[in-house]
């Protein structure tokens, strides 16, 4: 078998790598959750809430992209936990992940389907949620390029109707755009806010704003496609995180501003009352096609990130070889044959399931986000002793993380919170909801069983820091397209 059958190809440029983890954090988190956000802790609390979170995640990514910069492989955090730490770690934590995204494409299908009922209610959603996973196949089966290209207009969408929100909310309180008396700060303070619901109100939302920063760790499964990693990846993850926290940050501001706090719900997305407020002509028309930009974007990123986080299994034993095939590409077809039939599957099973398996299918994807940021924190805290403990210098670092070791042991103590918090919501003064109870913790037994199952089967251990594998070795040759290849050679410590 030719070696170029087996690889994957740098097609990921600079702006591609900026969008897609931009994009990855800009969703219905901001476009339809918000509204709730700010109904259930006030703009105070909200505000308070985001910014803990954005602190974390950039705590997160400058750990992955110190990583990533050094190794910059499709694996990512799973390759890094099995190379620094522990191989059992890296396979249950790379099988997370994987099923992670392909519950999250079935979910995305369905959400796609109600979208679409707004236009054409008599249209069953069964045809647009085929329609969209043929477009995010299709879109993956092409190229990386061809993923980066879409998801660089897929959130560009999303970006700019940001920055317009933004415009127009500042226009509104200044008052140059006239609407009415009810906007200003003055909302901040009506009822008991800023700060509705004190502390247990911002614990909520803490819990609710790390679900909305899914996605920005998919920049280190990007790194292993992208051109120039040691100059892309730096760059990327600092224009992010700025960027982040403006557009969630400044919204909470906006948003505060506008709609007074007590009116806000998530039946209607608080961006579409904005801009009905000033007069946009079929603002909900508008929102829902911006919404449905979202959608696509999540399963396309969905498709991308589980199909490579396969194909580093399987180059690495830890999943079947047939998945680490590649065609002339550079495109892991069996890795995304597979993700798609998982996906479809459990797709159908919210279809005929709804209420019995689907529910807990999603249940246990649930935490799988935070367990991977869990991974990243711990893969980065190993990765810089055993640097350090092998004699090496840090200046040789493409890219450092600033905080270290702040940063990922702030940003493990406050995953580990989100991940223990998650069954707050259940615990009522009529009693415990025990179902609720047990479906918000079942991510953790079924990671433990991956971890365990392995760690028996294979009897690894905790790698001695001295032979921690950190090198890297990449032979870069031009195919017939001009595209470059991937070669690694890493071996597995």
């Amino acid at each position: 078998m030719n070696d170029e059958k087996n690889e994957l190809k740098r097609g990921l440029q600079a702006r591609h790598l900026n969008m897609i983890a931009l994009g990855g954090s800009i969703g219905t988190g901001i476009f339809l959750a918000m509204g709730d956000t700010l109904n259930q802790a006030g703009p105070g609390g909200a505000l308070v809430a985001y910014g803990l979170i954005g602190i974390m995640v950039y705590f997160l990514i400058t750990s992955l992209g110190e990583m990533a910069t050094h190794m910059p492989i499709s694996g990512s955090f799973s390759s890094y936990a099995t190379k620094f730490i522990d191989p059992a770690l890296g396979f249950a934590l790379g099988w997370n992940y994987w099923y992670n995204w392909a519950i999250t494409i079935a979910a995305e299908m369905v959400a796609g389907s109600l979208i679409m009922k707004y236009w054409f209610p008599h249209v069953s959603g069964f045809v647009w949620s085929i329609i969209f996973l043929a477009i995010i196949v299709g879109l993956n089966v092409l190229s990386s390029k061809a993923y980066g290209e879409s998801e660089y207009w897929f959130a560009g969408i999303k970006v700019f109707t940001v920055l317009v929100f933004l415009l127009i909310g500042v226009l509104m309180i200044l008052g140059v755009i006239n609407a009415g008396s009810d906007v200003g700060f003055h909302n901040y303070t009506i009822a008991d806010g800023p700060f509705h619901g004190g502390i247990k109100s911002i614990f909520a939302i803490f819990l609710i704003a790390g679900f909305s920063f899914q996605g920005t760790e998919l920049i280190g499964v990007a790194a292993g496609e992208s051109e120039n990693p040691e100059k892309t990846i730096p760059k990327a993850i600092k224009s992010v995180f700025w960027r982040i926290l403006i557009f969630y940050l400044g919204t909470i501001i906006i948003l505060g501003a506008i709609i007074p706090f007590t009116k806000a719900g998530v039946s209607t997305s608080p961006f579409t009352m904005v801009f009905q407020k000033v007069g946009i002509a079929q603002a909900a028309s508008l929102m829902n096609a911006i919404i449905l930009t979202s959608v696509l974007s999540a399963g396309n990123s969905g498709m991308y990130a589980s199909s490579r986080m396969l194909y580093s299994m399987a180059k690495e034993g830890m999943a079947p070889k047939i998945f680490a095939k590649t065609n002339k590409r550079g495109v892991p077809v069996n890795a995304l044959i597979i993700t798609t039939i998982v996906a479809s599957a459990c797709f159908l099973t919210g279809i005929f399931a709804e209420s019995t398996v689907y529910v807990w299918l999603v249940a246990a994807s649930g935490l799988a986000g935070f367990i991977a940021w869990v991974g990243i924190a711990i893969c980065h805290y190993r990765f810089r002793k055993a640097y350090i403990y092998q004699g090496k210098d840090l200046k040789d670092l493409k890219y450092q993380s600033k905080f270290y070791p702040l940063g990922p042991i702030m940003a493990l103590l406050m995953c580990i919170i989100i991940i223990l918090g998650q069954g707050y919501s259940c615990i009522k003064p009529e009693g415990i909801d025990f179902n609720g109870l047990i479906a918000s913790y079942i991510g953790i037994p079924l990671f433990v069983v991956l971890y365990v199952w392995y760690k028996v089967k294979h009897k690894t251990k905790v790698i001695p820091l001295a032979e921690v594998d950190l090198e890297y070795h990449e032979e870069i040759e031009n195919t017939e397209d001009n595209a470059t290849v991937i070669k690694t050679e890493n071996s597995l410590a």
